[in-house]
């Protein structure tokens, strides 16, 4: 049996750090975004991986207005070799939760990027976020969590929920392809998106008029994001947001997505298949249900198996970044315990990409309210502890 093997890479996030974000290429480029302080306010800053260290920081863009959230991270995605898209979000009059998504485009593999621009052209203060940036037709196209139906009417109240939209951002900041993927969804998880040999498929947490909060699947198919199915029928019925969004990953039609529940007061992460690009999912699998946090993510290896990671209460204020190996035939490995961080907000949530036989993962450290942004390589081996 392989020793698990963790090796701590080099910060270099400055202190104060946090929101990392990772991303990866098919040619195993890995670039990690993350936030720090800036005397601009904030600033959105990559690097990338090569080898064994991360590349001097660059800096994408930096503010004061921005909305800073711990759950709503900003992003930098390799969408081509030269082309890149980055987003971040930027505070609006109106309201506390009102703020617009930023959209920013490098043509020259992030040395240099384009004046930022929303995704969205609604004009309303409300909450637009939870970005997921991809490729479709060799640009960039975003999905998003949208609140313009729930702007304040005469009588005080919204008229609506929040929805799930797409579109495709043109070099030109063209915006084309506008859709609304789903009328009614979870008001702050977040959105993941993967591509499979049929296309986009995207995952997000959706919202019944009965207040059941499951993981929804979507695929873009014939031009067109086809209806929300759920992945599996869990029946959480909550009626808040719970702030913990899926994760998905593809390798040509085979489809990998994790998830958070807490249906029938029982916490879990769960985890589901898919070998005919999201159409069908197997059953359901538990992954984690000894006091589970969430903040899921997963990756699949190349012989169809997956890893997830989440992050689990060690029953005080300390949170545990736990990975574990899922076999095709849903057989589990050990839950393996990378490293430790806070339990609550200020820790974020934990990213991970897979580099060969090799993961890589970022994570918000937290020391006397302090925050960096950490990262390790973790061998794929001796995750699956066979």
């Amino acid at each position: 049996m392989d020793e698990l093997s963790i090796k701590a890479l080099a910060t270099v996030a400055a202190p104060g750090s946090g929101e990392p974000h990772l991303s990866s290429t098919k040619d195993d480029i890995i670039v990690m975004s993350w936030l720090e302080p800036s005397s601009e306010g904030v600033a959105l800053k990559w690097s990338q991986l090569t080898k064994q260290r991360w590349s001097d920081p660059q800096l994408v863009s930096s503010g004061k207005d921005w909305f800073v959230n711990w759950a709503d991270f900003p992003s930098v995605q390799p969408i081509a070799n030269n082309l890149w898209a980055a987003h971040w979000l930027v505070k609006r009059p109106g309201g506390t939760f009102a703020y617009d998504i930023a959209i920013s485009i490098s043509e020259d593999a992030g040395i240099s990027w384009g004046d930022p621009a929303p995704p969205h052209e609604d004009g309303t203060a409300t909450e637009h976020g939870f970005v997921s940036l991809f490729p479709r037709d060799g640009g960039v196209a975003a999905l998003w969590l949208d609140g313009r139906n729930m702007q304040p009417s005469d009588d005080g109240h919204g008229h609506g929920g929040m929805t799930l939209r797409s579109v495709v951002v043109g070099m030109d900041d063209e915006l084309r392809d506008k859709a609304v993927v789903d009328n009614l969804v979870c008001d702050c998880c977040q959105t993941d998106v993967a591509i499979t040999s049929s296309g986009p498929v995207a995952v997000y947490r959706n919202r019944t008029d009965d207040e059941i909060r499951d993981i929804y699947v979507t695929r873009f198919e014939n031009n067109e994001w086809q209806a929300g199915v759920p992945v599996a029928n869990d029946g959480w019925n909550i009626a808040g947001c719970p702030v913990n969004g899926p994760a998905i990953d593809a390798n040509r039609n085979t489809v990998a997505t994790a998830w958070f529940t807490a249906a029938n007061n029982n916490t879990k992460v769960r985890f589901a298949r898919s070998t005919d690009a999201a159409k069908t999912f197997s059953e359901a699998i538990d992954i984690a249900t000894d006091r589970p946090i969430g903040r899921v993510d997963t990756v699949l290896l190349e012989d169809g198996s997956a890893l997830v990671s989440w992050l689990r209460s060690a029953g005080d204020s300390t949170g545990e970044v736990r990975i574990r190996h899922v076999a095709t035939d849903g057989r589990l490995g050990p839950s393996n315990l990378i490293t430790t961080t806070a339990a609550g907000r200020m820790s974020g949530f934990p990213q991970m990409v897979l580099r060969g036989d090799e993961v890589v993962i970022a994570w918000t450290d937290v020391d006397h309210d302090e925050t960096a942004v950490r990262t390790a390589i973790v061998g794929v081996q001796g995750l699956i502890g066979q």
